[in-house]
């Protein structure tokens, strides 16, 4: 019978096409198999996977505040995966994960029969957990043809070796820690990190299933985008856990009452929690990493290694100064638009604007590639969607690049750095209002002119080499005829012209004329060495003006100068880095304070200026700590303004935390109206008068905020024993009307 059947041509010739195509298959699938479609990874290289790693960077007690990477990677142990996580995959993704080896036959036969011939769409995919671990490390590649069933296979090929080298746990551990989840986020832990601000094994069941759920649909599912989509996908994840007894249905029903709560968490370099501070630390780290290299010598990735980088910077802290500076400027600006009102200077001012425009790279670009001035004019002209940034909301709006830069140039910006005196940890770091419209870093690169908080490193250097506190100067202005007659004059013109200040008064208030006295007094080269010795190494004019601060100084210079007050007269170097681990934990290196060795000046000293800057907050320019904000903390300090009311300072000194504040427009051509507006009290003290009003709610700062100063010397109380101030007598009021001149000291 079946000899008569092979000898019907169309059956012999059916029997030889499907022997032909068995032998095709055949060959096509060792084809994959031995690598035609390219090599597939061997038992050896699977034994031993590497993914690259975001490195984390922490703050003084391990609090994730940021990463670097290209892939957001942060892998955990499966001690660290809490089972309602296991089950919610498992139920999901692939019930029967613990009984195939990799590729599910049962599951395969369903989808060939049901959704392939059936077309039930209801009836779930044949993909295991193992097979998309293959996927996920691998990746897919484009094929000419078949390129569905090519990577298929390969990753059936690839899951079958797993499954021999690796086991159950081993694959669940593997594929938490590679699988994709919206945002761009690899990883479990870092996707709790990122969308609850809690690590893995802190996730409640409905956070683990909607983490799970999104795995379906990164973007459709994800839970920042769509909550109540992602709610659904939650419930059907908690419904699948219920049908597989991974759950009962009472907890599964309490669960589903839950909305969807996210503790979404910006790790992207542009956003989140202190992205200046982020931004330095990984400059200072790229040069560290230099001089490190890895066991095998090859050089350290910062993006793909893992390394977990500690730093000073205290978390909390730098919320509530990013609260401060936030609400402050918000209300900052305000009042400076108000006050130019129709003459504003980025309006109206038209050599401003075209100078500006010719500093912008994409002018110099155009230049560089031959176009006139009309030409990038015209350029800059065309009107498209750009992104404006605004205190009270970000908004879209079809504007030219000029509409752009003129929003941009009436904005105030801000730095601030507040370290810990004693070593010069660095606690806060605020180098602007908004990194991602402002990249400029006013803490670590802008050299501003500093005013008055200058003043002290004078009195220092006078104070040092014996004057006594209680010296009388007049407040009186003198024209100094060998420099070019000039006058310096004070920030509010004083309606007695016979008065005569200590030194005391004379900081607290932060007169000018008497400042530029005492500096023709000790010597300019005597103050230049006193300034050096705290640790300042800006340039310096060695001018008698620089009394008046109009040397730029970068913030975290004059942090580490002042925080030699409270340091036993020894400055400080600001350090943000305390020591470098890769990704098991092992040290790479660890930084100690840089403090000088030696005290600046004497202890004497030391104490007669922090009575005077304590006089600041109590009786001079920083009463507004008092009176405004209510700060009943110990505290010394003083504020600062430059000329035209360019910039405004503040530097507030408390026993174990110094802080400096800087406020002004980045474009130097623009300052405050007026300086009712524009001195330091009003722009610089309250984000650190707001920073404190916070710290003082939190009991986690009482260290800081319930700090006392020292006990000062019976030799210093004595000496500050003074008259603040008193009046010329009788015959040099009477002879002594005319405006005074002399020369400035020249040595």
């Amino acid at each position: 019978m079946i000899k008569k059947l092979l000898q019907k041509k169309w059956i012999k010739w059916s029997l030889i096409a499907l022997g032909g195509m068995f032998f095709l298959c055949i060959c096509f699938y060792g084809s994959i198999y031995f690598g035609f479609w390219g090599k597939l990874p061997t038992k050896e290289a699977l034994s031993s996977l590497q993914q690259a790693e975001a490195t984390q960077v922490l703050d003084k007690e391990g609090q994730l505040i940021g990463k670097y990477y290209i892939y957001d990677r942060q892998p955990i142990t499966y001690e660290d995966l809490p089972q309602h996580l296991i089950d919610a995959l498992i139920a999901t993704e692939d019930v029967r994960f613990y009984e195939h080896d990799g590729v599910d036959n049962k599951s395969l036969l369903r989808v060939f029969f049901k959704t392939i011939l059936l077309r039930d769409k209801s009836s779930g995919g044949g993909s295991t957990i193992t097979l998309q671990l293959a996927k996920n490390l691998f990746g897919r590649k484009r094929y000419r043809a078949f390129s569905t069933v090519i990577n298929k296979l390969k990753e059936s090929f690839i899951a079958k070796r797993m499954e021999d080298i690796y086991s159950k746990k081993e694959i669940l551990t593997l594929y938490f820690n590679t699988v994709p989840f919206p945002d761009n986020t690899y990883g479990i832990e870092s996707a709790s990190h990122k969308f609850f601000n809690k690590s893995t094994h802190q996730l409640t069941l409905s956070e683990a299933a909607i983490l799970i759920g999104s795995l379906k649909a990164n973007h459709s599912f994800n839970p920042r985008l769509f909550p109540e989509r992602s709610q659904l996908r939650r419930d059907v994840v908690l419904q699948q856990m219920v049908k597989y007894e991974f759950l009962s249905p009472n907890r599964a029903e309490k669960t589903m009452s839950d909305s969807v709560v996210l503790d979404y968490q910006y790790f992207n370099h542009d956003l989140g929690l202190a992205p200046y501070f982020r931004e330095a630390v990984k400059k200072q780290l790229t040069e560290i990493l230099q001089k490190h290299k890895k066991p095998d010598s090859t050089q350290y990735d910062i993006y793909n290694d893992g390394l977990i980088i500690h730093t000073t910077l205290d978390y909390k802290m730098q919320t509530l100064a990013e609260e401060a500076m936030k609400e402050h400027m918000l209300v900052l600006q305000e009042a400076y638009e108000k006050s130019y009102g129709s003459v504003a200077p980025w309006k109206n001012n038209k050599e401003l604007i075209q100078n500006t425009i010719k500093e912008l790279d994409i002018y110099k670009k155009y230049t560089e590639l031959g176009l006139s001035h009309t030409q990038i004019m015209d350029s800059l002209s065309i009107k498209k969607d750009i992104e404006l940034f605004d205190w009270k909301g970000n908004s879209t709006h079809k504007i030219t690049s000029l509409d752009s830069l003129q929003h941009y140039l009436k904005f105030l910006n801000t730095g601030m750095i507040a370290i810990e005196p004693s070593t010069g940890a660095v606690q806060a770091y605020l180098g602007g209002i908004d990194y991602r419209y402002f990249k400029y870093d006013h803490v670590s690169q802008s050299e501003r002119q500093v005013g008055s908080t200058f003043k002290p490193f004078v009195y220092t250097t006078a104070i040092e080499n014996g004057m006594k506190p209680c010296s009388y100067f007049s407040t009186k202005e003198i024209t100094y005829t060998n420099l070019d007659d000039w006058t310096p004059k004070n920030a509010s013109e004083e309606k007695d012209p016979h008065l005569n200040f200590t030194l005391q008064k004379a900081l607290s208030n932060s007169v000018n004329t008497i400042a530029v006295k005492v500096l023709n007094e000790v010597g300019i080269p005597k103050v230049i060495d006193q300034v050096r010795r705290l640790g300042i190494s800006s340039e310096l004019s060695e001018k008698p003006a620089m009394a008046l601060g109009t040397d730029g100084i970068k913030l975290k210079e004059l942090a580490g100068a002042y925080a030699s007050y409270v340091n036993e007269g020894k400055s400080v170097t600001p350090y943000y880095i305390s020591r470098i681990e890769d990704k098991n934990g092992k040290l790479i290196a660890e930084f100690e304070p840089e403090v000088s060795d030696s005290s600046a000046y004497s202890s004497y000293t030391r104490q007669a200026l922090l009575e005077m800057m304590k006089s600041t907050i109590d009786d001079g320019t920083a009463t507004r700590i008092r009176t405004t904000y209510n700060l009943q903390n110990d505290i010394a300090g003083k504020t600062g303004t430059t000329q035209d009311n360019k910039d405004g300072w503040f530097v507030g000194i408390t026993p174990n935390l110094v802080t400096v504040t800087w406020v002004g427009n980045d474009n130097y051509n623009i300052g405050f109206k007026t300086t009712t507006l524009g001195q330091g009290a009003n722009t610089a003290l309250p984000i650190f008068a707001k920073l404190y009003q916070k710290m003082n709610l939190d009991p986690a700062f009482d260290s800081i905020t319930k700090g006392n100063f020292e006990e000062i010397s019976e030799e210093v109380i004595n000496d500050l024993d003074c008259k603040p101030e008193k009046r010329d007598n009788f015959l040099k009021r009477l002879f002594g009307k005319k405006k005074k001149k002399k020369k400035f000291k020249k040595e």
